[in-house]
């Protein structure tokens, strides 16, 4: 990852100094907050990365885009994408009715 420009590093010391900030740490967490806050569609984005590598839920991902269910599932299938959906091996859904019969 490149380093920031001299610039911007100064104005984050700055900052802390003066004690807007109590860490250089702070002030990059809240300037990724705040450009996540700016930019929603980095949100989903993030989302479907995420929800596509198997690293949460479909839920999940829907609530990370600011999305219900059924709309993050019409995003997906726009953009081409499809959803898993876990079912339970035949012979265990056998016994389960067989309880009920």
């Amino acid at each position: 990852m490149e380093a920031f420009s001299v610039d911007i590093e100064r104005k984050i010391k700055a900052l802390v100094k003066v004690g807007i900030y109590s860490s250089e740490m702070e002030v990059i967490k809240d300037a990724i907050k705040n450009l996540f806050r700016e930019k929603s569609d980095l949100n989903v984005s993030a989302a479907i990365e995420l929800y596509r590598e198997g690293q949460i839920s479909l839920n999940k991902a829907a609530e990370m885009a600011e999305m219900s269910a059924i709309g993050f599932k019409e995003l997906l299938i726009n953009r081409g994408l499809t959803w898993e959906i876990e079912a339970r091996p035949c012979d265990e859904m056998d016994k389960k009715l067989k309880k009920y019969m």
